[in-house]
């Protein structure tokens, strides 16, 4: 925010340091409960709050016992290993339909372009329990109806680890087709009309020409996408099963069934791997500004 000009009147002066003020409230309200979770998760106690010791900053009121328990503890490594399956393949399968997608709905003379977005991004929009019933109902049917005729599979995806995957990747295609198609806004397309009058085919024009310049939005949505995998549980609870555990829904499990501070130092292991991952996506958005022009540096 830039510093008041001297001619500022005293109503702008008010307004400026005003602004400053809510816009701090704001911020510790949002950012308040994050900052207790972490110092909780370092409790000697099997506790939820603060203790004497702890308020008193004597070290052994703190300990790493909580982190050692999710290292160590079987229940949370499988929840651990389900969430680091389920999401890196969820996240690929978004990315590449989400991008094609979004290359395919950036052209002018797609019919009904409006519609397919608005039908793509619904997942985002539609409350998540009403998309969760609906792929269960969905995926636990085992007829899919054709033009000829039902066609009756040999399983059904529920509780499968191929159904978690397909319930996720569609969560995560909203993301990528808005920072794709955000991406595109600014790109030239007499770059891919060039290509292809030097000879070059559409997946050569793609890889070549239009991928490189479209990169940071690619990634920036798969990042979306895997967060949006990685920290999901309640289309988890609908479409897995027990073996397909992961760890939102352990701690899930941990909060209505055990109250274990255990949950306090995998939030706060979450809440670091999210703040790297938004610092890459805000390094990939200053990148994608500065290819497109829009930056100077």
């Amino acid at each position: 925010m830039s510093a008041l000009p001297p001619y500022a009147t005293t109503g702008q002066r008010i307004w400026h340091y005003g602004f400053r003020v809510i816009c701090g409230l704001i911020f510790f309200f949002l950012i308040a409960p994050i900052l207790v979770i972490i110092p909780l998760s370092f409790n000697a106690e099997d506790f939820f709050t603060f203790t004497p010791e702890m308020l008193a900053f004597d070290p052994a009121g703190y300990s790493t016992k909580h982190y050692e328990d999710f290292f160590t503890n079987s229940d949370w490594q499988l929840a651990l290993r389900n969430s680091l399956k389920i999401a890196p393949v969820a996240t690929l399968l978004s990315v590449s339909l989400g991008t094609l997608a979004a290359i395919g709905l950036s052209q002018s003379h797609v019919p009904f372009r409006r519609a397919i977005m608005a039908i793509l991004i619904s997942p985002m929009i539609v409350p998540l329990i009403i998309s969760a019933t609906g792929m269960y109902f969905f995926y636990s049917n085992p007829y899919i109806p054709t033009p000829f005729g039902a066609i009756e599979l040999p399983f059904t995806l529920t509780g499968t680890y191929l159904g978690v995957v397909l319930a996720h990747a569609a969560l995560g295609i909203p993301f990528v087709i808005i920072t794709v198609t955000a991406t595109l806004v600014g790109f030239d397309n007499s770059l891919t009309r060039a290509a292809a009058n030097m000879g070059a085919g559409p997946v050569t024009t793609f890889f070549r020409v239009q991928m490189p310049l479209i990169l940071p939005g690619v990634v920036s949505g798969g990042l979306f996408a895997f967060i949006t995998s990685f920290d999901e549980v309640v289309v988890v609870l609908f479409v897995g099963s027990a073996g397909q555990k992961t760890l939102p829904w352990q701690m899930f499990t941990g909060l209505r069934e055990q109250i274990s501070p255990t949950i306090l130092a995998v939030a706060t292991i979450l809440i670091a791997v999210s703040v790297v991952l938004l610092f890459v996506v805000e390094l990939l958005r200053r990148r994608s500004e500065r290819l497109r022009g829009i930056t100077p540096s």
